[in-house]
């Protein structure tokens, strides 16, 4: 896709179901892009919180990239799931994890919205067929999985369920890029999908090594961030795997490693009980790794060395760094006025400006 033609594809309107962190991390990356967000996030802290992750992706950008972005979009809040998805291209829903919620969150937001909008759940495990049920038009749902800080990391994990049109697939495909983001289509239904599934093989295997008194929780955290975790950004496993052994034959590498798997060294498949002595053993340690800082200097310490990252990547026009890269591009050919830093809040009718 051209950057242009990238740029045409970028929708006018959303509708974000769920003003949490994920939700609020949504608003941020579509605002920052020029696109107006319809809120409905029952919490009495919603607002509050989407702003303040607004504050933290304004701050984040100016740093992130040199070209200028488009007039932020106007945030309006709403009271009801049917204001939210009134006259959008895209809903996306960030409810909790439970998945009654879910489901009728979604049927209220299918039964609302004009025939034919697409509709995605931010969920991070439940599969969409499983969201569809209660849905009049289930073809316009799927999953787009986002990873925190949503405004930052360009990866969403696309998948579709047993009864979704394959024109949204593409359709979400293509929304999801022209806001600066990497879309993964998942293959098969399953829960957790990819990343998650990865993810938390290496939580258990943390937890054990923590249960077990081989290390403490900085002593791993810097296993990770001192060697594989800063490969992680440019290869995943498989490739590493290869270049570790420097085989020339792809096949003869996987072959070399699978004597090494019918001698596991980690516990993939238990998880210690998280007593309350595990528990407080790791909220002791976590609290010395913290050395004090608060949750708002811990996330712009993170984002400031994801944007680090981020442009070391771009420089090389290798991974996330593409992605930006291509996002930059759609921002330089994009038909819009720079953005003066802010942009305008509305709470309940499009009509009042606060």
């Amino acid at each position: 896709m051209s950057s242009r033609s990238m740029f045409q594809t970028r929708p006018q309107a959303v509708g974000l179901i769920g003003g949490g962190i994920i939700g609020g991390g949504w608003a941020a990356r579509f605002l920052l892009n020029g696109v107006d967000v319809r809120l409905y996030g029952p919490s009495l802290r919603a607002v509050e919180r989407v702003q303040n992750m607004l504050t933290n992706a304004r701050r984040t950008y100016r740093r992130l990239t040199q070209v200028p972005l488009p007039a932020e979009g106007s945030l309006t809040i709403v009271n009801s799931v049917a204001d939210a998805v009134h006259n959008v291209e895209l809903v996306q829903e960030s409810a909790p994890e439970r998945l009654e919620l879910k489901q009728q969150l979604l049927a209220d937001a299918s039964r609302a919205a004009t025939p034919g909008t697409l509709i995605c759940s931010s969920t991070s495990a439940l599969r969409p067929s499983l969201l569809q049920a209660a849905m009049d038009r289930p073809e316009s749902l799927l999953i787009a999985h986002p990873f925190h800080p949503v405004y930052l990391l360009p990866l969403v994990e696309l998948c579709a369920g047993q009864r979704t049109a394959p024109e949204m697939l593409t359709r979400a495909t293509q929304i999801y890029r022209s806001v600066g983001m990497h879309p993964l289509v998942v293959r098969k239904e399953v829960d957790g999908f990819i990343a998650n599934r990865l993810q938390e093989a290496l939580w258990r295997e943390a937890l054990w090594l923590v249960h077990d008194d081989v290390a403490t929780v900085q002593e791993i955290d810097d296993a990770v961030r001192y060697s594989f975790g800063l490969r992680r950004s440019l290869m995943g496993p498989f490739q590493t795997s290869r270049l570790a052994i420097a085989e020339t034959s792809a096949r003869r590498c996987m072959e070399r490693f699978g004597s090494a798997l019918k001698k596991p060294l980690t516990k993939l498949t238990e998880v210690p009980e998280l007593s309350d002595a595990l528990l407080d053993k790791l909220g002791q340690q976590l609290d010395t790794q913290a050395e004090n800082m608060t949750i708002p200097e811990l996330e712009q310490k993170r984002d400031d060395c994801l944007v680090g990252v981020l442009q070391g990547l771009r420089s090389q026009g290798c991974g996330a760094g593409e992605t930006l890269a291509r996002w930059e591009r759609g921002l330089c050919d994009g038909d819009f006025t720079p953005s003066n830093g802010s942009g305008p809040l509305r709470t309940g009718d499009a009509s009042d400006t606060v």
